[in-house]
């Protein structure tokens, strides 16, 4: 071996130690953090989103011979919900959010003064739909909408989605407050026991499916689920990208004897259109290659379908790394 003067070993050692450093930096630029707002802790957002984060974890390569080496990392913490997830894609704090299709709409065409203006939001894919519920009293004798006039019903604590909708089905069907005989603003905690009561009629619900507060009512006091699915909310569905028509399959609930049909939003998963192509992609693929798994890790993603996630709810331009994997699996043009 050649003699080595001690400045060649001195840049030597330097040399070693900047390309350590070198690696380094390249090892932490393959590891990406990636965070994904949901909901409250024991929401279904919550468990939509640490799904997701299981998937793309399960789908990792690191320190194993087969898997996508990727590099990402995911957390899904929980948060105050839709329009606090947009807000904080906005201002670069999350990469994802779970958000409700209205609020997606909303965001993106700046349409909402309930919501910051976010001409950058991305679609990415929906996930459970969040049918509007009208429950109503096994006595009560409301079959459809028009048997609501004269009954006592609760439209929902300001602010909620459940009361925005009811406001939208009302102008819709041209009816006021006054055509009730009595008009409440329960929050969903108080309305299910109000029902059971006897001191409301009905209650109005927009919730994934299945939901504890409607087994309360539907298997606790007889409340039944009214059909939905006339040609005004026909109109509704048609005029607005954000609402879909959902199904509760018969046997949902006790009283569910029949699949019920009615409309609603869609939870849906957005980003911004300056989150890598890449990582989009990869999130994308863990899921929908995994279908079968995310079905069986919460009740209410048990009918979901590849073909209506691509589509349901998704009003805002779709996020390039999404449509890269759809057009492979020949779902999209």
């Amino acid at each position: 071996m050649p003699f080595l003067s001690l400045s060649n070993l001195a840049a030597f050692a330097a040399a070693a130690v900047i390309a350590v450093l070198f690696a380094g930096d390249a090892e932490a630029a393959r590891k990406r953090f990636i965070a994904i707002g949901t909901g409250g802790p024991t929401g279904v957002y919550f468990a939509a989103g640490n799904a997701i984060c299981r998937l793309v974890h399960k789908e990792a390569a690191e320190g194993r011979k087969k898997g996508r080496k990727h590099g990402l990392r995911c957390s899904a913490p929980s948060t105050n919900g839709s329009t606090y997830n947009i807000e904080q894609i906005v201002s670069e704090e999350l990469d994802f959010g779970i958000v409700r299709s209205d609020w997606q709409y909303h965001a993106h065409r700046c349409s909402h003064k309930g919501v910051v203006c976010a001409k950058n939001l991305r679609s990415v894919f929906s996930i459970h739909n969040e049918p509007f519920h009208l429950i109503v009293s096994k006595d009560s004798g409301i079959r459809s909408w028009a048997d609501l006039k004269g009954k006592r019903i609760n439209i929902g604590n300001p602010g909620s989605g459940h009361r925005g909708t009811m406001e939208i089905l009302m102008t819709a069907h041209g009816t006021k407050a006054s055509d009730f005989a009595q008009v409440s603003e329960l929050d969903s905690t108080s309305q299910s026991q109000a029902l059971c009561e006897g001191r409301i009629d009905a209650f109005v619900y927009a919730i994934g499916v299945p939901n504890a507060g409607v087994a309360l009512v539907t298997d606790g006091c007889d409340g039944r689920i009214v059909n939905l699915h006339g040609e005004v909310e026909q109109s509704l569905v048609r005029s607005n990208p954000y609402y879909a028509f959902s199904r509760i399959p018969r046997g949902t609930y006790r009283t569910a004897q029949k699949d019920i049909t009615t409309f609603g939003v869609v939870a849906t998963l957005v980003t911004s259109a300056d989150i890598p192509e890449r990582d989009v992609y990869e999130v994308v693929r863990a899921v929908m290659e995994n279908i079968g798994e995310f079905r069986a890790l919460h009740p209410a993603f048990a009918v979901l379908d590849p073909m209506q996630m691509i589509r349901d709810g998704l009003s805002a331009q779709m996020h390039p790394g999404a449509l890269k994997f759809y057009r492979e699996k020949g779902w999209v043009k």
